[in-house]
């Protein structure tokens, strides 16, 4: 008999994790009395854990002869990224685990608001444990407004106890990963539900035992549990190196910043430029000052920057757009303008790493005060209008997720005509678009716009075989990197367009999406719905999905008597249909065995001899 605990969430604290010496679970395994195996056994378990990398694995024994398996999910991004293992393992745990630190409130707010809901839809009756980790640093008993702000970056009580109510869960306070609140405290009440959930393992295993000699000695078949479906796993994101490597690329550059004696030449891209600041919104007519209602920003703008409308003053630049020259812009400030490749790639990588940022421009400047004026010149061009300037602490800011202005900032200039330079044309409309974010983002188009095809020197450019819809669905993967298919069959149409343009990325996605709804069907739906599974098949296979073409396979077979009463299961091929008749579900040996038991319950010998 084997126990099945999923742990989630990172007790960590964001600031201090190398002063933290081993996160709870593993705490509790290496120290609890009833658990046996020692810490070097523990830590080779979870090392050779390679089947699911979303968690770490820990097994070891409770109770005497009790397995514990125990998958511990500290990184929330990565239970997002592959959300459909992570649904599974939490649909077939005994106890949930849900761990965070006191002094994180970014990433509790992050567990509240985003993946408490996807757990709630996975529980059903199992116990759930809120363990509270760490001491609040900042916490004071003082009730005055002063001290009461202090506290907006620890997690209080009362906010713990409300999660642990929506979710009907246990809440505990550990202060410390001692033997106190570790052993008699989380392990106390730990053990409690272990305890439970072999009392219930035990009462069904009797049961099904009484079931299966209640009808004089003779047992029911017994139907074998289907064949475990191939697992989809999602392609990491390289949304940050596609937009940084743009920048060192120096393709469809259409802005040129120089010196006033064209010393010290920088090229950059308006598109990425104005993602993520307002300033360069309002110096490339993307905005107008009444627009931004900013005097600050619009006070950096004049103070910083100039634009140049001299053409002889055009430096040698790199492949520009077709048509139209790149801008040239003159730096105002010399000092700013020293350090400008250094502030281009931080703003190219995502704008959050101030502290390389810091480095980059020490090495440039000497003088400490000219340090601090480019820093805070580069928080004025990232601030947000209207808003006090959220940039002041630094390490604070580095501490955290990247704060991507891409992915959302982007998606502001998607179909839209501003700054675009290309326009496709799609079942006789216009779909305007950015070759900066095409190149970047797509290796196909980085090809078709920087080769020698016709698209290189054409703003128009004809798309066939793909619908508007599909591909504004394609265009805002590129531009966000993310996508969200209205149904199966307008993923299976975008999987089709990111074949087409190989963005591999996209097609696991659509992978993903369309095995998730499939599986989410209840059998009555699988039964009534109109989608032909096998087309969807051929397509899987004919575009090179293998993944989702085996997965398929294995799906009509699962559900081999739903599948085999349609019409299209016909145009199975000959190895496709040996396939499913290998792997069907269930099996011609159990529904045989099913048949002659059913005769034999409703045989005279099996009739109730009172009646």
């Amino acid at each position: 008999m084997s126990i099945h605990i999923v742990a989630l969430g990172n007790e960590g604290d964001a600031f201090h994790q190398d002063q933290r010496p081993s996160g709870l679970i593993r705490t509790y395994l290496g120290r609890s009395p009833l658990v046996s195996g020692d810490e070097s056994s523990l830590l080779l378990n979870a090392a050779g854990t390679v089947a699911r990398p979303v968690f770490t694995e820990y097994q070891a024994s409770a109770f005497g002869n009790v397995k514990l398996l125990v998958h511990d999910c500290p990184v929330w991004d990565i239970f997002d990224s592959d959300w459909y293992t992570s649904r599974n393992l939490i649909g077939r745990g005994d106890i949930i685990v849900i761990k965070y630190n006191v002094n994180d409130k970014f990433s509790f707010h992050e567990v509240k608001d985003n993946y408490i809901p996807v757990i709630k839809r996975a529980l059903n009756s199992v116990p759930v444990i809120i363990a509270a980790v760490g001491t609040r640093q900042n916490e004071l008993p003082c009730t005055c407004p002063l001290c009461t702000s202090d506290r907006g970056s620890c997690v209080s009580t009362t906010e713990g106890i409300q999660l642990a109510k929506e979710l009907g869960a246990t809440y505990l306070e550990l202060h410390s990963l001692d033997d106190f609140y570790i052993g008699k405290y989380f392990g106390g009440v730990l053990e409690y539900f272990m305890i439970q959930a072999l009392n219930q393992k035990t009462s069904e295993k009797m049961k099904k035992r009484k079931m299966c000699t209640s009808f004089h000695g003779i047992r029911p078949p017994q139907l074998e549990q289907p064949e475990k479906m191939p697992v989809l796993k999602a392609e990491a994101s390289h949304y940050n190196s596609d937009l940084n490597n743009l920048l060192f690329c120096c393709q469809c550059v259409d802005v040129v910043f120089y010196h006033p004696d064209l010393q010290g030449v920088a090229e950059a891209h308006k598109i990425v430029l104005c993602a993520v600041s307002h300033v360069f919104m309002l110096l490339f007519n993307v905005k107008s000052p009444a627009d931004i209602q900013d005097p600050t920003i619009i006070r950096t703008s004049q103070d910083l920057f100039a634009v140049n409308r001299d053409p002889t003053a055009s430096p040698g630049t790199g492949r520009a757009c077709p048509g139209n020259p790149p801008l040239r812009v003159v730096v105002k400030d010399v000092a700013f303008c020293s350090c400008l490749s250094a502030i281009l790639r931080f703003i190219y990588s995502g704008a959050f790493q101030w502290e390389e940022l810091e480095d980059d421009i020490r090495k440039k400047l000497k003088d400490s005060g000219d340090v601090s004026n480019v820093i805070e010149k580069v928080k004025c061009i990232l601030k947000t209008p209207g808003k006090i300037n959220c940039l002041r602490n630094c390490k604070t800011y580095q501490a955290r997720k990247p704060l991507w202005f891409y992915n959302t900032s982007l998606k502001f200039f998607l179909n839209k005509p501003m700054l675009a330079d290309v326009v496709f044309e799609i079942q006789g409309t216009t779909v305007p678009a950015h070759r900066a974010i095409l190149v970047a983002r797509c290796e196909v188009m980085a090809a078709m716009f920087n080769g020698n095809y016709m698209e290189a020197k054409s703003v128009l450019i004809p798309v066939y075989g793909v619908s508007k819809e599909t591909f504004l669905s394609f265009l805002e993967y590129l531009y966000t990197d993310s996508c969200c298919p209205a149904g199966i069959f307008q993923a299976m149409c975008l999987l089709i367009c990111a074949e087409m343009y190989q963005v591999s990325r996209l097609q696991h996605i659509c992978e993903l999406f369309i095995v998730t709804q499939l599986q989410s069907m209840p059998s009555r739906e699988l039964a009534s719905m109109n989608l032909d599974i096998v087309d969807l098949l051929k397509k899987a296979k004919f575009h090179h999905s293998d993944c989702l073409s085996t997965w398929l396979l294995h799906f009509i077979a699962t559900n081999y008597l739903i599948f085999s009463q349609k019409p299209e299961f016909q145009d199975l091929s000959v190895e496709e249909r040996s396939f499913v008749e290998k792997h069907r579900w269930p099996s011609n040996l159990y529904l045989k065995q099913l048949a002659e038991y059913r005769k034999y319950i409703h045989s005279r010998k099996c009739r109730c001899l009172v009646m």
